[in-house]
């Protein structure tokens, strides 16, 4: 007995020595900041989905506090508010971080280093992303500079030796001009990276009211997601839907789109409008035998093959990819090209859920720059910070208390509330 007594007695120390006591708390604390309920936490993860066992499995990581963490795209699954909890909570981690993310906002307020893979070659710059940006900028126009000054001496150089090489009063100066072209070290010009741009055609005019909904009624079961609710939207509105989880996003799009019907109250399309509705489910309608290809040509058969090899260029399909059966594609992979279906021809009213899960850098850049210029009206929910700055002119937000409006964008909303998310009050 003194022996099993003196065996706990070390175990028990070093369990308290672990935090051992703290564990449950400190799980729990961790799973509230990644948006899970009481209910959640204590449920079974079998049931939970793919993007939910995403949050246990980065949870996990979390609780282990561990002396370097790897995180593949930690941001991808999770909302605006889990976000922002996460980068709280690796800004005061004392590990060392590694990790992939297209989110511009999250890298700029995390990370101290950027090591940029460019051609199988690395490239280490110090500061955040919007410094690691001007940086490689800087360098490449440094760069091209001297690429086109040595460009401009070697074409002279050259006329001289063209000029004057069968003349034998100057072979010695022609022999001396060719040894030193061999010694020098050519200046590479800098890699063009392939920026995506494309113009898509504007869209069809719509009537001043776009979409009503009045006095509708939503719930499921015993829950009521809206009571009551009036909202329209206008022509070139934008409105940003923000909100915790639950509080009934998607079920404001889907209403909107025609994929759900309100238990009571009305919801009226206005005059010459053209929805387009890009929600998750979107990607299970394409046939999975086509190619991408084949795709966009049953889409649109009156297109050209170079116009629609630039529209599937634009969103990251280039070369042989287009070639690529749809049963193959990634998630993202399919994303990209409902969108592509989506803007190629445009609607003028956009209703979009998440657009850019799983989008990269480049093509999140792309789709910014072309609805900047759009002129139909888009009610859209996102966890993409500069997504919902750039593009948004009105701020519908769902609270526990009710429905607030705000004029201005996310950016003025963020001024006016003091907080980047309704679940986060600073």
């Amino acid at each position: 007995m003194d022996e099993i007594i003196e065996s706990y007695g070390e175990v028990q120390a070093r369990f308290e020595e672990l935090d051992g006591y703290a564990l449950d708390a400190r799980a729990r604390e961790i799973l509230d900041g990644l948006s899970f309920t009481q209910d959640m936490m204590d449920g079974d993860v079998g049931h939970l989905s793919g993007g939910w066992k995403m949050r246990v499995a980065l949870a996990r990581i979390l609780l282990m506090r561990p002396d370097l963490m790897l995180l593949d795209e930690p941001s991808n699954h999770l909302d605006i508010e889990s976000l922002i909890w996460l980068e709280q909570f690796l800004r005061g981690y004392e590990g060392a971080v590694l990790m992939t993310s297209h989110d511009r906002e999250f890298m700029n307020r995390i990370v101290g280093k950027v090591i940029e893979i460019d051609a199988g070659q690395l490239n280490s710059y110090s500061g955040n992303y919007e410094f690691y940006a001007e940086q490689r900028a800087l360098a490449e126009k440094q760069q091209q500079a001297q690429f086109e000054r040595q460009q401009a001496m070697l074409a002279k150089e050259i006329e001289f030796i063209e000029r004057f090489k069968a003349r034998a009063s100057h072979a010695a100066q022609v022999q001396s001009r060719v040894k030193k072209l061999e010694k020098i070290d050519r200046v590479e010009p800098p890699r063009r990276r392939q920026t995506i741009a494309f113009d898509f055609p504007p869209a069809p005019r719509s009537g001043e009211d776009v979409v009503t909904l009045k006095n509708v009624d939503k719930g499921f079961g015993a829950r009521k997601i809206y009571e009551g609710l009036d909202f329209q939207v206008r022509r070139r509105e934008r409105w940003a839907v923000m909100g915790v989880n639950g509080a009934g996003k998607s079920t404001l799009l889907k209403l909107i789109a025609g994929a759900a019907e309100p238990d009571n109250g009305s919801v009226t399309v206005g005059g010459s409008v053209k929805m387009g509705y890009f929600a998750q489910h979107s990607m299970e309608v394409l046939d999975g035998e086509r190619t991408i290809y084949e795709s966009l040509e049953g889409w649109f058969p009156q297109a050209g093959q170079g116009s629609l090899r630039t529209l599937a260029g634009c969103f990251g399909f280039s070369g042989d990819d287009v070639e690529k059966p749809c049963r193959v594609l990634s998630g993202g992979e399919k994303a990209r090209l409902v969108m592509a279906k989506m803007l190629y021809d445009p609607p003028n009213f956009l209703v979009l859920d998440e657009p850019t899960n799983h989008l990269d850098m480049a093509t999140k850049e792309m789709l910014v720059n072309a609805l900047e210029n759009y002129e139909g009206a888009m009610l859209f929910v996102s966890h993409d910070r500069r997504f919902l700055a750039a593009l948004s002119n009105r701020v519908l937000e769902l609270t526990p208390e009710g429905v607030h409006k705000y004029g201005g964008g996310y950016t003025e909303y963020v001024a006016r509330t003091g907080h980047e998310a309704p679940g986060l009050h600073s």
